[in-house]
């Protein structure tokens, strides 16, 4: 009896292995990172998602997870460094709530959460600093996320540290650092 579907096993696990690579999306990154000197620790690195991550790409997407803040926020301060040479479009930032990321081996079930208004977003490109304030405040314990669209990547491949802080109401308007995201953007 097993000798009977043996052929057809090995046949199935044959094709599975070919028609994995179509599942998986470019760039979804997070592969192996190493982290010394003053980078994030390991607890730091936030996750994302490139939907393309070629070097100069016009209209890629970043999606940029903040997590579950253990405050509420009403504002998003993201920093990115001067050797970044990409340009981001004011108009295609979006920031999600809700959601969830589904399967890691199955990223295309993957529900984005839902959209939110914002009251004001601004990309200041000599200072190197994206600032977000959404219309309402987001709850403590809300997953979060910042996409990026009609994003230019820079023309050069190479590892990007993009730093996360984040405002609470209250009295005192201080920002707090969240985390870091390493976008990796190499050539294919």
């Amino acid at each position: 009896m097993v000798q009977r579907f043996l052929p057809v096993l090995i046949l199935l696990g044959c094709s599975f292995g070919l028609a994995t690579p179509a599942l998986v999306r470019a760039q979804a990154n997070q592969g192996f990172t190493f982290t010394w000197g003053e980078g994030p620790s390991g607890r730091q690195q936030l996750q994302y998602h490139l939907d393309n991550g070629t070097p100069g790409f016009m209209g890629d997407r970043y999606w940029l997870r903040l997590g579950q803040q253990k405050v509420a926020i009403n504002r998003i301060n993201i920093t990115y460094p001067d050797y970044y040479n990409g340009i981001i479009d004011p108009k295609g930032i979006e920031v999600r709530i809700g959601g969830d990321r589904g399967n890691r081996f199955f990223q295309f079930r993957r529900d984005p959460g839902t959209k939110i208004q914002l009251a004001e977003v601004s990309v200041d490109r000599d200072n190197r600093v994206i600032d977000i304030v959404p219309a309402e405040v987001i709850p403590a314990g809300t997953p979060v996320q910042v996409i990026l669209n009609n994003v230019r990547n820079p023309n050069n491949g190479g590892m990007y540290y993009f730093n996360a802080r984040i405002g609470s109401p209250g009295d005192i308007p201080l920002m707090r650092y969240v985390g870091t995201w390493i976008l990796s953007i190499a050539n294919n």
